[in-house]
């Protein structure tokens, strides 16, 4: 399974991966080695800190190349697809509820605030559709129907009239 990130994302990810290879990382040996210069390390406070932000960051250079290696860069959608970073106006068929969302890729989804991630149940269902369509949405609460009113992209609202 790959995340879909975009390229700003993808970006960001190897820039702190960087940072945390090399600028940080030779900042926390030079923190531990000054602490371990103060003697016995088993109650030295400052070696036990610099040690556990040793490991805390090897902990998230471990996840950045674990998001890194399995990224995918979302591809341009057509314009009249739904992608990431639009707002899109949906409604929760048997409920005949409408909610507007927004899709966005893993990294910054928010699911209480409706920012919907793509791979998510409901964001995967969404993904590349085009206005008007009615998707099955295979949750671990249960399947539901969705169709899809509106969608907000560069700038213009779109129906399923197209307008």
């Amino acid at each position: 399974m790959y995340n879909i990130l975009t390229k700003e994302d993808l970006e960001a990810l190897q820039k702190e991966y960087d940072y945390r290879n090399t600028t940080l990382r030779a900042e926390i040996a030079r923190e531990k080695m000054i602490a371990a210069a103060h003697g016995d390390r088993s109650e030295n406070a400052e070696y036990i800190a610099a040690k556990q932000r040793y490991y805390e960051n090897n902990r998230r250079l471990g996840y950045l190349r674990r998001m890194i290696r399995t990224s995918k860069v979302a591809d341009e959608a057509h314009s009249d697809e739904c992608n990431i970073g639009n707002k899109i106006l949906i409604e929760f068929v048997e409920d005949e509820e409408e909610q507007e969302i927004t899709l966005t890729t893993t990294l910054k989804s928010n699911p209480a605030e409706w920012f919907i991630g793509v791979e998510s149940p409901l964001g995967s269902a969404i993904y590349k559709k085009k206005v008007g369509s009615i998707v099955v949405v295979s949750s671990p609460e249960g399947d539901y129907t969705v169709k899809i009113l509106e969608c907000h992209s560069h700038g213009k609202w779109q129906d399923s009239t197209g307008k």
